[in-house]
C-alpha cells in the first residue's frame, strides 16, 4: 500500500514507546551502542521504579520502566501474539546509517543480517534487551511509488551478496 503525502497527516510521528525491562542499563547500552542513541534523563518516579528516557530520533524516544518485581519483560511470545503492540521498527537516517546499523547488530548477534525488502522499505529483524523483537527499516532506493509490495521474508537484492 503506498503511503500517504506527510502533507495530508496532523502528526509527525511518534513522540515515545514506553517499554519495560528488567534491566535499564542494559537496555539503555544497546541502543547507545548500536543506534547511538542518547540517555537523556533517569529518575525515580516512584518506590522501586526508575524511568530512563533514551532519544532514539530527532523527535522520538524510549520511555524505559524498570519497575522491582514486575517481570513482563521476561514474557515472550510469538509474533501476532503479543497483545496491542506487537514489535517496534525503527527508521535509520540513511541506507549507509542502515549498513551501519545492521553490521553492529550483526557483531552482536542480535540478527543474522537477512534484509527483507517490502516494497517501499527494507527491514532488518532484530532481538534486542529482554529479547525484545524490532526491526530497523530504511527507505528502499529501488522501489518507485505505486511499485509492488512484497511479503515477509522476500529477500532484498542490495543485500543479497552482503
Amino acid at each position: 500500500m503506498p503511503r500517504p503525502s506527510m502533507a495530508v497527516m496532523l502528526s509527525s510521528g511518534f513522540d515515545h514507546v514506553a517499554v519495560l525491562t528488567a534491566d535499564t542499563d542494559a537496555f539503555a547500552q544497546f541502543f547507545v551502542e548500536v543506534f547511538e542513541a542518547e540517555v537523556f534523563a533517569s529518575l525515580e518516579p516512584g518506590p522501586g521504579m526508575r524511568l530512563t528516557l533514551v532519544k532514539v530520533g530527532p523527535d522520538s524516544e524510549f520511555n524505559v520502566f524498570q519497575i522491582d518485581g514486575n517481570a513482563e519483560s521476561t514474557k515472550q511470545t510469538p509474533m501476532g501474539g503479543r497483545g496491542r503492540l506487537d514489535h517496534l521498527g525503527l527508521r535509520a537516517g540513511s541506507l549507509d546509517d542502515f549498513r551501519t546499523i545492521r553490521q553492529r547488530l550483526m557483531d552482536r548477534g542480535a540478527t543474522d543480517g537477512f534484509v527483507t525488502d517490502f516494497g517501499p522499505v527494507l527491514s532488518c529483524f532484530f532481538v534486542g534487551p529482554d529479547e525484545l523483537e524490532a526491526e530497523v527499516c530504511v527507505p528502499n532506493p529501488d522501489w518507485a511509488p505505486g511499485g509492488p509490495l512484497h511479503p515477509p521474508g522476500t529477500p532484498a537484492a542490495l543485500f543479497q551478496s552482503a
